[in-house]
Order: C-alpha cells, then structure tokens, then sequence
C-alpha cells in the first residue's frame, strides 16, 4: 500500500492557513540557534581567505543551499504515517528494516560527534575567559566541564519545550552582539580585498586557486548553517500543532524565516570581518587555528572584542549543545529501539530518553575532561555523512516514494544533488 499524507487531518478546525504563531517564533529561533554555532566564527577566515569572489558566491548560495535541503528533510519527516514518528521512524518506514537501522545509525554519528565538539568548545571557552580575562587561576578541568556539562544537561532534563525557549532567548544576544561587531568593524573597512578580485586567488601568499577555495568553502558553509538535529522536531511538534494539512507549509514558512535570519546577519559579520583585514592576514588567522574574534582582538589591540568575544563564543556553542542534544537523542534512541526489537523487547520511552541523558552527560564530560585533539577528525568525519543525511537522502526519498511524489522534478533537487556531492567530495578531500 502505497504512503500518503493525510491531509484532511485540520485541527484548526477552518481551511484557512492559521496565522504566525508564538510558537513559530520559538521554533524560528531555535532552528537559528542550532545552526549558529561557534563556525561562524572561523567562517570568516574559511570564506575571506580567497579574497572577494568566494564571499559574493556564498552570499550567493548560502540561503538556496540551506533552504532547500532543510526544506526537503523536513518533508520527508512528515511524509511518515505516525503524527509522532520522528526522522528514525519514519527512515523505516521509507526503506525498510535493514537500510532504516543502518540510515539511522549513519544519522547519530553525523550528530553526536559534533554534541562532544561543543562540549569541550564550552569547556575550553570558560576556561580561557577565566585565566586571561577575569585573572584566575585555571580549575581542575574535570570540575570545570562537569559544572558546564551538568548545567546543560540540567536543560534537557526539564524537557524540549525548554530547550527550545531557551535556545529561542540565547539568540537574541548571540545576533545583538554580532550585529554590534560588525558594525564596530565598520571604521577599519579598508579596499584591499577588492584588489584581489581574480580567479587566482591567493597561491602567492600560500593560499589555494579561486576553484579550490570555492570548492573546499562548501562544507564549511554546510556546517555553518546546518539546524537538520532539530528538523525532525521541528516537523514532529507542529504536525501535533497544526494537524497533516498545514504542517508542510507552516514549517516551510518557519525554516525560511530562520533561513534569511541566518543570511543577513551571519553573511553582515562575515563580510565585516573580510573588509577590515587582507586576505593575507586572514591566511594567517587561518594558520594561527583561532577564530576571527581572537584575531581581530590580537590584530587590533581591542578591550571590546577582548572581552566580548569569549561570552558570544560561549552563548554560541551552548545553543548549539541543546540543539545537536535533540538529534543525538533521536538518533540514539532510534538504535536502541531496533536493536532491542530485533530480539522481541520493547523499552519504556521515558526511561529510554533518561539513558539517552546518562549516556550523553558522560560521554560530553568525559571527552569535555579529556580535551583530545582528535575532534577535529571526528567533525571532519561527520562532513560526508551529514551531507548524505541532509542532502541525498531527502532526494532519494522524493524520487521514490508515493507519499513525495508532487515535489518531484524541480529544478532545486538537481541543485540540493549536485551541491551534496560537492560537499561529500570536499569533506572526503579534506581528510586527505
């Protein structure tokens, strides 16, 4: 029997589209604040390095890019028979059994390593401030990440309509103190990434050609903007709100609000950045693996970013931790609910998601403790399979089941396709 999508399913109770609500504001900003993260602040030095033609092709591509794969894994959540079937339920559904259990595993280990990068990025960020700018002595490391562990952790325990308010809240400093920096920046604007306006690029000054920078910019930007841990959520909690019927479009609605926020004040910064430096010295940022904002207040000798930067790094990775939580736990959920199917059992959904808790509050502790350098690797490791998640995947699922069939032959899937394996083949370069 072939899926289809219930639309006569109207809990409004009109046939009119129901109006904005508070609770998409919420959800808006949290789709911001999981995509946000601390890679914006290195997207700069990823983005400017090439000079000006990277950066105009970002500004290009970044909203179509993001839009339309969200846009797409979000449908295919909803395209589930189950009103609460999330991403891991309805991959099964879709594909059966054997590629549902292998898909939903390939979806924990695209998210759950990147929870452990903001773990030790919190740690790291506190401990810093801490020593440098309050002139402390530094805390046992152990302490210290189980304090900002446990404190995150205490979040989640509260439920996801509170981290979704919450991460909602930390946006609106996270944008304020953005816009403010880049408007700082303004004054030390100088035309020097103009004079580099060439298809060279910057391999005299030991950068890479134009082609390899804007090839090797596109997974950068996959993870700058990515929210997908939050997508299945997303489409969960207003097929609850809004009944089959209007689920679709109101989430279409939600993730391109959150999608042209995302733009205007990430791509603003960026180009603020860009304009106050030369490629050169972005280059050298770049080799110095420390964020724009620790460059700039190195570069221009600034009490303001000195200060400012490590609280909008920490506001940054937090919301980020909650946001990649919510997938990592429907991830892990998902494996332990096949993995004891397949022997006859069944687990209480309550006592899964404590599990969930214990087994994420020690892992993020841990490695948070441990500060390997190996993390890097890992998010490295996580590039082609988040790109297979969030770009082919929702493709494939369009082109072969019923219940998507009406968002067949557009000319944004060829786009999401071709971007995905650009991403996949950079992200696998970049490991080699």
């Amino acid at each position: 029997m072939s899926k289809t999508i219930n639309t006569q399913n109207d809990v409004t109770g009109t046939n009119q589209m129901p109006k904005w609500r508070s609770s998409d504001t919420i959800w808006m900003l949290s789709l911001y604040g999981t995509a946000i993260g601390a890679g914006v602040l290195f997207l700069p030095i990823n983005a400017g390095a090439g000079g000006l033609i990277p950066l105009v092709v970002m500004l290009v591509l970044a909203f179509p890019m993001t839009f339309f794969a969200h846009r797409a894994l979000c449908r295919f959540v909803l395209s589930g028979k189950s009103s609460d079937g999330d991403i891991t339920v309805v991959v099964e559904e879709a594909f059966g059994r054997t590629a549902g259990n292998w898909i939903t595993v390939l979806y924990f280990f695209a998210i759950y390593p990147i929870l452990l990068v903001y773990s030790v990025g919190v740690t790291n960020t506190v401990d810093s401030f801490m020593v440098h700018q309050l002139g402390m002595a530094s805390p046992p490391r152990a302490l210290l990440a189980f304090i900002l562990v446990a404190v995150l952790m205490l979040i989640v325990h509260l439920g996801e309509n509170l981290i979704v308010k919450v991460m909602s809240i930390l946006v609106f400093p996270f944008i304020a103190v953005l816009m403010v920096l880049g408007l700082f920046l303004i004054p030390e604007w100088n035309g020097a990434i103009f004079t580099d306006f060439s298809w060279s690029g910057n391999v005299a000054a030991g950068g890479r050609g134009i082609w390899m920078t804007l090839w090797l910019v596109i997974p950068v930007m996959v993870f700058s903007f990515n929210h997908s841990p939050i997508i299945s959520s997303l489409a969960v909690a207003k097929r609850k709100e809004y009944g089959d019927k209007y689920a679709e479009p109101k989430c279409t609605r939600i993730i391109a609000a959150s999608n042209i926020m995302m733009v205007v004040t990430v791509m603003f910064f960026v180009f603020s950045c860009a304009l106050c430096l030369t490629p050169a010295e972005l280059l050298e940022a770049k080799a110095q693996n420390i964020s724009i904002l620790s460059y700039l207040a190195n570069h221009f000798n600034s009490p303001v970013i000195e200060y400012i930067g490590p609280p909008i790094a920490f506001i940054a990775m937090s919301k980020s931790f909650l946001g990649h939580y919510l997938g990592g736990k429907e991830g892990f959920n998902g494996m332990v609910n096949k993995a004891l199917r397949s022997k006859g059992k069944t687990i209480e959904s309550k006592r899964l998601d404590n599990i969930a808790a214990i087994f994420m509050f020690i892992t993020a502790w841990a490695v948070a403790t441990l500060n390997p350098s190996i993390l890097g690797l890992i998010e490295s490791l996580g590039g082609p399979i988040l790109a297979i998640i969030l770009f082919l995947m929702p493709m494939y699922a369009i082109h072969k089941l019923p219940a998507l069939a009406k968002y067949r032959g557009k000319i944004s899937n060829v786009f999401i396709v071709v971007m995905g394996f650009i991403a996949i083949s950079a992200a696998v370069y970049n490991l080699v």
